[in-house]
């Protein structure tokens, strides 16, 4: 392995580990939903323009950047809302697993918008993903209160928003305008923050951090989810086969269940293990696509 796939599969793997610790930043700050999802987007926005001013990256895009970043940025929104709701709710690792499961929405996305087809690493991946689902959540259903449940349902909604986001962040890049992968998170985090915020007025949440604790939290939502954990990651994915991202993707649900089970004493036998194998395995199996021969 050459020199710059090795310091790319370095930071794949450091920004993955990095992002896994986001949902457990949101438990530890001991803020609502709606304002740790403000601050981590306001203080990764503010952290994104200061970075690209001070480097003299910033290039203006104007109303019309604006414009085209407003149905991610509401997108995205929504995305956080939920999650952050469903990690106080059912832990930071079934969230974060849930969330994961927008890769069959995107691949649905992929058939009805642009005519590709699911062939049978699809549907065997769909059917391990939810087996393992099962094993987790399913098995014990009964036995849940209407809080928990709750919290599943809003994971599950969390991967649709996720999706969503996706789709139309891709559609805003294609615009004709020429501004760098970081200036257009920088605008759709600071888009997505005043959301947040109005949200939050509307809610009428308090904005105010009660400790240190809480605000290093924020911090750490902020600048090393939001801003180095992706930053990391897009920098290192044009280097990497297609397989070996996706399956290095998958450190993020892993490590936050991990966290989740060794920091917030998560209940856990070994068929919620293996729920979560089977799972990560049937998310892998149809998120990796099989390139058709003469194609790259």
């Amino acid at each position: 392995m050459s020199a710059a796939p090795r310091s790319a599969l370095a930071a794949m793997v450091a920004g993955a580990a990095l992002i896994s610790t986001t949902s457990l930043f949101v438990r530890f700050a001991d803020v609502p939903p709606t304002v740790s999802a403000f601050y981590r987007t306001a203080i990764g926005g503010l952290a994104l323009l200061a970075g690209l001013l001070a480097l003299r990256r910033w290039r203006p895009g104007g109303w019309r950047a604006a414009g085209l970043m407003l149905l991610p940025a509401l997108a995205f929104a929504v995305d956080l809302w939920l999650w952050h709701r469903s990690i106080h709710r059912i832990g930071p690792g079934l969230a974060t697993l849930l969330g994961n499961f927008q890769v069959f929405l995107m691949a649905l996305a992929g058939v009805w918008l642009y005519r590709e087809r699911l062939g049978l690493r699809f549907i065997a991946g769909l059917v391990l993903a939810f087996a393992g689902l099962w094993l987790l959540v399913g098995r014990g259903w009964g036995g849940f209160d209407a809080d928990y449940r709750g919290g599943v349902v809003l994971g599950i909604a969390t991967g649709v928003a996720y999706a969503v986001y996706m789709l139309t962040f891709r559609q805003a890049q294609r615009g004709r305008l020429d501004l760098s992968a970081a200036q257009w998170l920088c605008l759709n985090s600071l888009l997505c923050a005043a959301m947040l915020g109005a949200v939050g007025l509307g809610e009428g949440v308090s904005f105010a951090v009660p400790d240190v604790q809480s605000w290093l939290s924020l911090l750490g939502l902020g600048l090393v989810g939001q801003v180095l954990g992706w930053v990391l990651i897009a920098r290192a994915m044009p280097q990497l086969p297609a397989s070996l991202v996706g399956l290095l993707l998958l450190l993020q649900p892993l490590l936050s269940f991990v966290f989740d089970v060794l920091l917030l004493a998560r209940p856990t036998v070994a068929l919620d293990w293996a729920g979560l194998a089977v799972s990560l395995i049937g998310i892998f199996v149809a998120s990796v696509r099989v390139p058709a021969a003469g194609k790259g």
